[in-house]
């Protein structure tokens, strides 16, 4: 399961829009710092429109779309990785996470008092992101002393010295440290540290209602960051979120066109973070039920199945394929055989978004 920790100043909207895209989300949302004191989570299903397509085919009795797990830890301050406010002692748990969603309040509201007093995104980025690189630094600074005592006997001790220098250096630069490229064994070396600034970064700018279509003159310096840290920004608005979740299903769509807009923030973060994690999304579907499953993109087909069952992938012989829109055209699996779109396909099949699949494996 894909797994996101959402970030932020207080008072940015993260709980509001916490609340608004996860289902039964419980924390709290109000108008007052560290409202969040305890670390959130919610599960979400994915939105995917095939899914329900390839249902009608195949006569499916469930649909089970793939899931998002969102971790919503208390609103950090500066000073935080020293043990200012109450957002440090929560740092740890989105160590293990995919991606951040870092939130940033791009809204003027006199009655939503900001902690800083006033509204820059720019800054709060910079105040987040020293308190990320400052709770990492110090992770490898422990680290480095214990591996260079290692390393006078191992040496994958000293490739993992090297490596820690090298992330230790950037950090004390003030560069988050996925910019510091690693090779694959000093990437394994490092990741039981699960540093925060190495993990990819989306930028929830959040905006008012009336300027979620065009955005404003905060979104524009929100980008500007992006780029220069090779992130993406989704303009969301918090406020919309909400009000999305007290309307019925049939109206979303009409209340979201009348702002401009084709969807709402749930999905344009989770495609933002598929897009940057590099993650595809292929289906298997029968009378039984018709599923979603989250793989990286490049997955062979033997690697796709192991996402199932890790028998599947030790037991494959082959994966019978037809692309989503194909059997769409053609409206059934037979009538797409008889064109000859259905392919089997062996161990060496790249598994392509939207692939719809039936694994052949031994037991």
């Amino acid at each position: 399961m894909l797994r996101a920790g959402i970030v932020g100043l207080p008072n940015v909207g993260k709980s509001t829009l916490f609340n608004a895209v996860v289902a039964n989300a419980k924390a709290q949302a109000a108008n007052f710092p560290f409202c969040t004191i305890e670390p959130n989570v919610g599960i979400v299903a994915v939105p995917d429109e095939r899914l329900e397509v390839l249902s009608k085919i195949s006569s499916s009795i469930e649909i089970v779309p793939t899931r998002v797990e969102f971790v919503d830890i208390a609103g950090l301050v500066k000073g935080a990785s020293q043990g200012e406010g109450l957002g440090n002692q929560f740092l740890a748990n989105i160590r293990e996470v995919d991606a951040i969603v870092h939130v940033v309040r791009c809204f003027e509201n006199d009655d939503i008092i900001h902690v800083s007093g006033s509204v820059d995104p720019v800054r709060d980025i910079e105040i987040i992101n020293l308190e990320l690189a400052l709770s990492d630094l110090s992770q490898v600074e422990r680290r480095i002393d214990r591996a260079r005592k290692q390393a006078r006997t191992s040496k994958e001790a000293q490739v993992e010295v090297a490596a820690l220098e090298r992330l230790s250096a950037a950090l004390n630069e003030g560069k988050p440290s996925r910019q510091v490229e690693l090779n694959e064994e000093e990437e394994l070396l490092v990741k039981p540290l699960g540093l925060l600034t190495r993990k990819p970064v989306i930028f929830a700018a959040n905006v008012l209602e009336d300027e979620l279509a065009t955005g404003n003159a905060y979104v524009e310096q929100v980008r500007q960051v992006a780029v220069q840290e090779q992130s993406q920004v989704v303009v969301v608005s918090a406020q919309v979120e909400s009000e999305l979740v007290e309307l019925p299903e049939a109206e979303r769509a009409d209340f979201l066109e009348s702002l401009g807009v084709e969807e709402g923030g749930l999905k344009s973060l989770i495609r933002a973070t598929y897009e940057l994690l590099g993650l595809r999304t292929y289906f298997t579907t029968g009378p039984k039920e018709t599923r979603a499953w989250t793989i990286h993109a490049g997955m062979l087909a033997p690697q796709a199945a192991g996402v199932i069952h890790s028998d599947f992938e030790r037991g494959f012989i082959r994966a019978e394929t037809v692309a989503y829109q194909d059997l769409v055209t053609n409206g059934s699996m037979g009538a797409a055989k008889e064109k000859g779109l259905v392919r089997s396909e062996g161990k060496d099949y790249t598994v392509q978004e939207g692939d719809v699949l039936l694994f052949r494996f031994n037991v």
